[in-house]
């Protein structure tokens, strides 16, 4: 844990939150992840966030991410969120999955999204996609789609997949793109000179934004604060702070890191900003991309 007493208190909304519960929905990557087999709920996150207050931070707000349920499944798990933040007023917004690679056949599913208040994002995971998934006509239609239904779309890609969705986010200029994690960068294997460019070159859109979150993971077994700050310093002085969002990648990010951790690493690399852009990084630019009041 980076040492930031005497910081201000820090208001935060969460822009990337998981949970699930295995008994309900089925979420087939689980099988390959032993240590997050079992549900993960609200009461949860509030044990993973205890004592927050006494490290200067105020968890207002948390933003529900599709957490890799099957397919099948995606209806429900958006109601299934839903009856959670009836009794859990701090999830104020949903990304919700949509196959978008059917294009225009998309389009039935994002409608009846639009039904359910707390929808205001998409996501369709494409980390593990083959080269040219985003290129196709119908999966640049399924995005258009989003862009007339209001809805952001988060990108979770590999680091190598960077090009392919910034040529995406350049020909799909109304909407807004939300980059989970960095864009993975190799942080493990530390040959991130093609990361630092891409990433660089995906910040001069103006319509895509980057989430901090989800470096803990990408690391290398038993890493330091300070290891981490070169790359989100980077994403900070090309995305500049009104197109940051502070990211807990909760339960995930319990492989390698606690959640007061990851707060206390972020921070640090804000530590030279205004407050005003400190604000925007954990709490602001959330506010605004998912449409939280």
């Amino acid at each position: 844990m980076i040492d930031q007493s005497g910081d201000p208190p820090v208001t935060v909304i969460d822009s990337h939150l998981h949970l699930w519960d295995p008994r309900l929905l089925d979420y087939p990557w689980l099988a390959q992840v032993p240590r997050l087999r079992r549900s993960y709920l609200p009461a949860d996150l509030s044990t993973a966030t205890a004592g927050l207050g006494s490290g200067g931070f105020h968890l207002e707000a948390v933003v529900f991410v599709e957490a890799g349920r099957a397919d099948t499944d995606a209806d429900a798990e958006v109601d299934w969120v839903e009856q959670l933040a009836a009794e859990w007023p701090m999830l104020r917004a949903v990304v919700a999955h949509v196959p978008l690679e059917r294009g225009a056949d998309a389009g039935a599913r994002i409608a009846a999204l639009r039904r359910h208040r707390l929808v205001t994002g998409v996501r369709r995971n494409l980390q593990d996609e083959a080269d040219g998934f985003t290129t196709t006509d119908d999966f640049t239609a399924g995005v258009r789609l989003l862009g007339e239904a209001g809805l952001s779309f988060d990108l979770c890609v590999r680091h190598h997949q960077l090009p392919e969705v910034t040529a995406l986010a350049a020909r799909v200029p109304e909407v807004t793109f939300v980059l989970d994690h960095l864009g993975k960068p190799p942080v493990a294997v530390g040959d991130t000179a093609r990361w630092h460019d891409d990433l660089a070159r995906i910040a001069q859109l103006p319509n895509v934004v980057c989430k901090l979150s989800g470096l803990a993971t990408e690391s290398s077994r038993g890493w330091l604060g300070h290891d981490l700050l070169p790359y989100l310093e980077h994403a900070l002085r090309h995305f500049g702070p009104d197109r940051c969002l502070f990211g807990g990648d909760w339960p995930v990010a319990t492989l390698a890191t606690g959640y007061r951790r990851w707060l206390g690493v972020v921070r640090a690399a804000c530590a030279e900003l205004p407050e005003p852009h400190r604000q925007a990084v954990f709490a602001d630019t959330a506010r605004r991309v998912y449409r939280i009041d």
